[in-house]
């Protein structure tokens, strides 16, 4: 509990701080309540970071008893291609195209789990290889392909 009063206090010492910067340079367009508070201190830093990097490092482990042919989405969407122009009844009995999305989520999540778009420098979902593999097998064209 003690940790909790420390940070409640270092965040209030550093809006009183703020807020006399703001005062100071003259700045107009600030409106209370409209500014975050996602300073924290180094030792939530630190934790956050362990966590993530624990997330991560367990998300990597969730199919690695799977074989390749399995968890690779271009691979399994290959598997269904190849199906589906073998056997084009067959596969349309079978509604692929509603069961897709539901065999695919989990891949995908795994790969999303890291995925941060408010960072900086982020991947866009469009260029992300489990993106292309299924607009490549959904025959979609991307705006570059339909000039």
């Amino acid at each position: 509990i003690q940790g909790k009063d420390n940070s409640s206090e270092f965040i209030t010492k550093y809006r009183t701080c703020r807020r006399r910067v703001r005062e100071c340079s003259g700045e107009v367009d600030h409106h209370e309540g409209m500014s975050s508070d996602d300073e924290l201190i180094p030792a939530e830093v630190t934790e956050f970071q362990k966590s993530k990097d624990n997330l991560l490092e367990d998300s990597r482990k969730v199919f690695e008893d799977v074989h390749a042919d399995f968890c690779d989405i271009r691979k399994i969407l290959l598997k269904f291609q190849e199906w589906k122009e073998k056997f084009p009844h067959s596969y349309c009995d079978a509604y692929i195209s509603f069961c897709l999305p539901k065999l695919l989520n989990p891949l995908i999540r795994v790969q999303l789990i890291n995925w941060n778009p408010l960072e900086q420098n982020f991947t866009g979902l469009e260029e992300m290889p489990w993106f292309r593999a299924i607009e490549e097998f959904s025959g979609a064209k991307t705006g570059s392909e339909a000039k």
